[in-house]
């Protein structure tokens, strides 16, 4: 059976902790690490709009360039 695809939230979570040089699945309190940095990750989301479903292309400046 193949494995279920892991929640981006824990994806970037583990991406975070493993840039600050920590093993994502050591303990800490009783929790894997990689769940301390939950918080970070919710706030970029929130930045970018994923939290609200607003997401705004990072390529979209306002400008629009083909009615110039």
């Amino acid at each position: 059976m193949p494995r279920k695809p892991k929640d981006p939230r824990e994806l970037a979570a583990r991406a975070l902790c493993d840039l600050r040089g920590n093993p994502p699945d050591i303990k800490m309190g009783g929790r894997p690490m990689w769940e301390s940095y939950l918080d970070e990750v919710d706030a970029v989301l929130a930045a970018v709009g994923f939290a609200t479903g607003v997401v705004i292309s990072v390529n979209d400046n306002g400008n629009d360039a083909d009615s110039q």
